[in-house]
């Protein structure tokens, strides 16, 4: 059996062919797109990154079936920053998220004040300029602090509990990182209460740390 269509139809179905790749570009333009801003390589925090995919599924948002993320990547040199903030606004996203660091979350701060910023920070947000308060943080700013540098003694601590032999312990630290310099002065004076000798063992890279555990 051989099917016929007229010249209308003919249009017709082309018409609508031509209509679904821009439906498909409407689609995704109307995706929310989120900010994602990262202090270092890509490759040094794909595990970071993994887990803030995961998050994301579990409360229903899928990187491209229904949520866009523009991801940029300073590369270890937060003097480019403010310049990947700054792209990020000119793609109109709707929220920015500050994984790593202050320096990312006070360069997205310098260039909006009205979209929300999402931080984690080993910090103290207060102190760093990045909210007001604890309690009140204002502004559009916000999320999570882990405050390891406060924690430096109590990790010697808990070490000293599951090995109690030990007399050198190392350190690795990230020379890079903003608080490096206040996790060096933790540590030390951790150790130091202990009577433990500590090693300062400087590692910003994978291959940094491999390099770090075999030496």
């Amino acid at each position: 059996m051989t099917s016929y269509i007229g010249r209308r139809e003919l249009l017709a179905a082309l018409g609508g062919a031509a209509a679904w790749p821009l439906a498909a570009r409407a689609q995704q333009a109307a995706m929310p797109v989120v900010g994602y801003l990262d202090s270092y390589a890509a490759e040094s925090t794909s595990v970071f990154l993994a887990a803030f995919r995961a998050g994301l599924s579990e409360t229903g948002y899928i990187e491209g079936r229904n949520l866009v993320i523009e991801y940029r990547y300073a590369n270890n040199d937060t003097d480019r920053l403010p310049e990947l903030a700054a792209d990020l606004i000119r793609h109109r996203v709707a929220v920015i998220v500050t994984p790593f660091g202050t320096a990312a979350t006070l360069a997205a701060k310098s260039v909006t004040r009205t979209i929300p910023i999402v931080f984690m920070t080993s910090a103290d947000p207060v102190k760093d300029g990045l909210v007001d308060s604890f309690n009140r943080p204002g502004g559009n700013v916000t999320g999570l602090s882990i405050m390891s540098v406060e924690l430096g003694a109590k990790r010697l601590g808990l070490l000293r509990e599951v090995v109690p032999g030990a007399l050198r312990v190392a350190a690795l630290i990230n020379p890079k990182s903003s608080i490096a310099e206040l996790l060096i002065l933790d540590t030390q004076a951790g150790a130091s209460a202990l009577g433990w000798q500590v090693e300062i063992v400087h590692a910003s890279t994978n291959s940094d740390i491999d390099a770090a555990l075999q030496a």
